[in-house]
């Protein structure tokens, strides 16, 4: 059964439900918790990961380990509040291993997101690393691309966890988040 089949048309507690309950893919057979995503209906600042990891699987919530740790910090640094961000990933079930997800995983979630999108109809949204910049915009390389905003919609940035793994990226992280203020000041989404 497809995606498009579950979408409850603009109610995002009804569309986290269904996300809970998918099984389109063989990550609902390896997870504990689907991961919807989390955020206010009418955020103005959508954040888009790649996958839940281990923490994130066994609390059902987005970014709550240490990579959400250091994206709380970074929210802070650059004036935002986590709580008036809707954050999610591409993929809301954990691959197994905390491997990238598949292509094919990618294409099962992805009608989800969109969703998602259409019914928050954020002003801004922040792409976290490689997965979300490619499954979104079908554009890689975010070394290269960081900081950078496509369609005065989507900013690309590091992902958490990549600057974890190297923390002279925090700078540079920081001011990509900044960003997002000025964003979220123009108008919402009209159409997808």
């Amino acid at each position: 059964m497809l995606a498009e089949e579950y979408m409850c048309g603009n109610d995002l507690s009804e569309l986290a439900r269904e996300i809970m309950r998918c099984e389109r893919c063989g990550l609902s057979q390896t997870r504990r918790n689907a991961v919807p995503g989390e955020g206010p209906e009418d955020a103005r600042v959508m954040m888009v990961g790649e996958a839940p990891g281990a923490a994130e699987d066994l609390a059902g919530r987005p970014f709550v380990g240490r990579a959400g740790a250091l994206l709380d910090r970074a929210l802070d640094l650059a004036g935002l509040n986590r709580s008036e961000i809707f954050i999610t990933n591409v993929v809301k079930c954990r691959p197994p291993g905390n491997r990238r997800p598949s292509s094919g995983e990618i294409r099962a979630c992805m009608p989800y997101l969109r969703e998602q999108i259409e019914i928050i109809r954020p002003s801004a949204i922040c792409l976290l690393g490689n997965i979300p910049a490619k499954a979104i915009l079908g554009v890689q390389g975010v070394t290269a691309l960081r900081g950078r905003v496509f369609d005065d919609l989507y900013l690309i940035t590091f992902h958490p966890a990549a600057v974890l793994r190297n923390m002279g990226r925090m700078e540079l992280f920081v001011s990509d988040l900044a960003k997002l203020r000025e964003m979220r000041s123009v108008n919402r989404v009209r159409q997808l």
